[in-house]
């Protein structure tokens, strides 16, 4: 059986010269690739005490439904700005190149939930950070963020250093 980092397709120079681009496509068009990130990330939540998943638009959205199913738990969506029918609250991020801001329905988390961010990859850590402060902001308790695969290189683990931080696969450059 391949080990999960065998279906992770690495793409020299891009988006730009230096860059070592871990493109998790190669993963989601695999089914045993899939069934061994989806198992992976469930291990990392083995025995954890908590209430609801919360999943950033969009990959967080593929990765973290499935451990929702699975673990028979609710899940919340983040989604970019202005993509939610109901009343919501938002947080704006720096990006490399500008800003941009996520948001949730105010109803999605409850005061005293245990929560659990999933995203495929941490890179600077600005989205999680930002969903983080959102689900916080409801009244719900971060008990752990966990990716699927880590840029150390970025140092985004820095931003999130108050958070029990899991990463399925961590790769040392950016």
């Amino acid at each position: 059986m391949k080990k999960l980092e065998e279906y992770v397709r690495t793409i020299p120079d891009y988006p730009e010269p230096g860059i070592m681009f871990r493109d998790v496509t190669t993963i989601l068009q695999d089914a045993d690739g899939l069934q061994l990130a989806i198992n992976s990330m469930l291990e990392e939540l083995k025995d954890l005490d908590f209430d609801v998943i919360a999943g950033a638009e969009s990959r967080g959205f593929i990765f973290g439904m499935p451990l929702a199913y699975a673990l028979k738990k609710p899940f919340a969506l983040i989604r970019k700005a202005g993509k939610l029918p109901c009343e919501t609250v938002s947080a704006s991020y720096e990006l490399e190149y500008g800003k941009a801001t996520i948001e949730m329905h105010k109803d999605s988390i409850q005061k005293g939930q245990k929560v659990v961010l999933v995203d495929d990859l941490i890179a600077t850590g600005g989205t999680i950070k930002a969903a983080a402060g959102l689900v916080e902001s409801l009244g719900g308790e971060i008990v752990r963020i966990l990716f699927l695969m880590e840029l150390e290189g970025l140092k985004g683990r820095d931003k999130l250093k108050e958070y029990d931080v899991r990463s399925v696969l961590r790769y040392e450059g950016k």
